[in-house]
């Protein structure tokens, strides 16, 4: 990775300031809210394995000191003051962050294609039951008989094919609200993202890559009249009419070799119906063949509305790839290196579990800052080998020592007892 010079601006311990001014002004007779909205945060700032392991350390000094909580509240009270807050109010900590990192050119790097940023979506589930539940879970009923409880959200990052960091979003949860009787799902969550992004994101040219069910003519019209463009997977079974256009005479062949060795044999033609019944929304189809050295390939199809040439098919190509993103660098992030993403944290019965997703989303969003502008960071990252391994030795080191901030932390565990924070 190149050298960084350190940015102040967007080091974690600005971060976590701007993330207590904004909840202050979020809740401004609300103190206690407060404290509990940057507990929340710390829990998963810090990683802790439950609720239980942070609860013990709720005397911590150091906690306090960094995370700006005059009073971390017990676990109970914890779960009881989240409970009641509108996970909505909470969308603007991620456009204030989004806001100063586009501010301090964080995301320069990050721009895909004609100045236009690839954000990739898709839905996951972090919490199921078949006990626990509440109004706003979805259900699903087992061929057993059981009914298990579930939440999810829309999960949304801005992600770019040469680099492994992503910027979140804020993500839309899924979930039913009360008088519905009917689940919520992905394609409707979509429909409220899509506006609330474009209203907190009013001139961000973005380019927006997802599954192949987002390959639908109301979504397709929906991008287009928020001003989004699209790379968007399709599979043969759901989109018979254009893969019969891939095997038609019409289509213009490109071909290729990698650095790698990789050989692509692309086809694709611009202009095309979506499906039969959607005349109107015309779109560009492109199909990849990709050949490895060792002889296996594999094969992808895209609908996208950027007219394809042969200049830009492997760029595209490159772009739909990059949906794994969301897969592979934040979900799977979020589930096996520490975040306890399918930990059950507290249910609730109003917004409980939903408000501590969005807390682990926002210390994720932190991380990743940190992880792509901070050179500290990824020093102690170096240090300890694994993301796992960092977050155990963060832990240990607020347990036994007093630290004054983050990044005091961070150079404890890159200089060991050589770093006294308190010289002068």
């Amino acid at each position: 990775m190149p050298r960084l010079r350190p940015r102040k601006d967007l080091c974690a311990d600005a971060l976590i300031a701007r993330i207590h001014r904004v909840c202050g002004r979020l809740f401004p007779r609300q103190p206690r809210t407060v404290s509990a909205l940057m507990a929340g945060f710390a829990l998963f700032s810090l990683k802790d394995p439950s609720l239980l392991a942070f609860d013990v350390r709720r005397t911590d000094e150091t906690i306090r000191s960094i995370y700006h909580i005059d009073h971390i509240p017990s676990d109970t009270h914890l779960r009881r003051v989240l409970d009641t807050v509108d996970p909505r109010t909470l969308r603007s900590l991620f456009t204030d962050l989004f806001s100063v990192l586009q501010r301090g050119k964080g995301l320069e790097d990050m721009v895909f294609y004609d100045g236009h940023y690839l954000i990739a979506n898709d839905g996951t589930t972090y919490f199921s039951s078949e006990e626990v539940h509440c109004n706003s879970c979805l259900t699903v009923e087992h061929r057993t008989g059981t009914t298990e409880y579930r939440h999810g959200f829309l999960g949304s990052a801005l992600v770019h094919p040469d680099h492994c960091v992503v910027i979140p979003l804020c993500p839309e949860p899924i979930l039913n609200t009360d008088g519905h009787t009917k689940n919520d799902c992905e394609r409707n969550a979509g429909k409220r993202w899509l506006g609330d992004f474009r209203r907190e994101h009013p001139h961000l040219k973005t380019i927006l890559t997802e599954d192949a069910l987002g390959a639908n003519a109301p979504h397709l019209r929906d991008l287009a009249a928020h001003d989004v463009r699209f790379i968007i997977r399709i599979k043969e079974g759901s989109h018979a009419y254009l893969f019969s256009i891939l095997r038609g005479n019409g289509t213009t062949a490109h071909e290729m070799t990698d650095a790698a060795g990789t050989r692509y044999r692309f086809r694709y033609q611009n202009d095309v119906s979506l499906n039969e019944s959607s005349p109107d929304v015309r779109v560009g189809v492109i199909a990849c063949e990709e050949a490895h050295r060792d002889g296996s390939v594999q094969r992808f199809e895209w609908v996208t509305d950027i007219p394809v040439s042969d200049d830009n098919v492997y760029t595209l190509m490159r772009g739909g790839r990059a949906r794994w993103k969301i897969e592979n660098e934040t979900f799977n992030t979020l589930k096996n290196q520490g975040y306890q993403c399918e930990h059950n944290f507290g249910h609730g019965t109003e917004h409980l579990t939903t408000v501590f997703a969005l807390l682990m989303m926002l210390a994720f969003l932190v991380d990743q800052i940190q992880q792509k502008l901070c050179p500290l960071f990824r020093e102690a990252h170096a240090v300890c080998g694994s993301k796992r391994a960092l977050w155990e030795r963060m832990r240990s080191v607020v347990q036994l020592c007093i630290m004054r901030s983050y990044a005091d932390i961070l150079r404890f565990i890159v200089h060991g007892v050589k770093y006294d924070p308190y010289a002068t």
